[in-house]
């Protein structure tokens, strides 16, 4: 029988924005093993590090035992960090593990000793909506605003494209996005930006409306709750056909992890259409090496020239001489140089008679 009733939840995470949810949940005891579900449930454990629960409102929330928190099932596989599994089936009672700061639970395989064991979780429950007007039919809630269509046509509408990858997670692709973004709109250019591939978490596409950008979106918001193979390449085709119909001056997305991994890197830049619709690819790397194999892979696996290079590899004049003369390519510090990476950026899609906006410039 499925039982339901109502609960208070204390914290609702990130992964769950697009269903509004309130602090006052009610929850049913059958849940559905599936990507994207919303689950509520309490923390077993306390934790020193990696102890925070990115929050709908994109604000930080220390975690600790006893907390009652909605977040939604989905798996992950990380270089950093925890790796996991949407479990086969699930009832009241059982422990998952928290897999990421967004919210996402599932059953832990793996972790990085620097992250420590994550948190565990009881189930309480599933969240239930009642879409249904006027009836007390409670449907199971899940992630995101719409499902997202894997035969999306892509139509960017001749709209500049700048896209960000990297040679692995934490090589600096948000820090240079948002350093390109940032500069675009010094230059009095409309910019929107959207994060492609990863595991759910806003905190990037939050660092590109701080630098500026107009419009963002995340693959969360098409149900999406982490990314792969299969789904990336329709990802990036919805949000490249949806972003560039508000006629934007330029759109800048991430491609999140790194371009080996296993969210849908690869499987996106093999595809001719988006290929053909990248106006310039910025490679973040974290050292020489990988710059040098970040430039070879784009070149010989997807016949992509990067732009430039940005990342830890450029942090200062040695790594950037290298990747000039080696890889015959530009390279910029974001940190230490963000104008000079976004006027470069810019003048490269053809954009550099923009001036900035009189308010700026007075």
């Amino acid at each position: 029988m499925n039982q339901m009733r109502s609960i208070f939840v204390d914290k609702i995470a990130s992964v769950t924005q697009a269903c509004g949810l309130s602090h006052e949940a009610r929850i049913a005891t059958d849940i559905p093993c599936e990507e994207g579900v919303v689950v509520v449930v309490e923390v077993l454990n306390n934790k020193s590090t990696y102890n925070t629960l990115e929050l709908t409102s994109g604000r930080m929330a220390k975690v600790t035992r006893g907390d009652i928190v909605a977040g939604a099932l989905g798996h992950r596989k990380a270089l950093f960090g925890y790796s996991g599994h949407i479990p086969t089936q699930l009832k009241t009672g059982d422990v998952i593990q928290m897999l990421n700061i967004g919210g996402v639970l599932g059953i832990c395989d793996s972790a990085t000793p620097d992250k420590g064991k994550p948190f565990d979780c009881k189930v309480l429950g599933t969240v239930l909506t009642f879409p249904y007007l006027g009836e007390r039919i409670g449907v199971p809630a899940k992630v995101g605003y719409k499902a997202l269509d894997y035969d999306a046509p892509l139509d960017a509408r001749q709209v500049p494209v700048v896209a960000l990858a990297g040679t692995c997670m934490e090589a600096g692709k948000t820090a240079a996005a948002s350093a390109i973004i940032a500069r675009m709109r010094h230059r009095g250019l409309t910019v929107d930006a959207f994060k492609a591939t990863g595991v759910s978490l806003r905190r990037d596409i939050l660092a590109f409306e701080d630098a500026g950008a107009r419009r963002t979106m995340i693959f969360t918001d098409l149900g999406i709750v982490t990314t792969t193979a299969k789904c990336g390449p329709a990802l990036t085709r919805t949000m490249l056909t949806e972003m560039s119909g508000g006629k934007p001056d330029v759109i800048v997305f991430e491609l999140g992890d790194g371009l080996l991994g296993t969210y849908g890197v690869e499987s996106i830049l093999r595809q001719p259409d988006i290929r053909d619709a990248l106006t310039a690819v910025v490679l973040s790397a974290n050292d020489p090496v990988a710059a040098w194999g970040g430039v070879k892979l784009l070149r010989e696996r997807f016949s992509i020239e990067p732009c430039a290079v940005t990342g830890p590899a450029t942090d200062n004049q040695v790594g950037v001489q290298i990747i000039r003369e080696q890889m015959n390519v530009e390279a910029f510090n974001a940190i230490s140089n963000p104008a000079d990476l976004g006027d470069y950026i810019i003048a490269r899609l053809g954009l550099a008679n923009v001036s900035a906006p009189k308010a700026a410039a007075e």
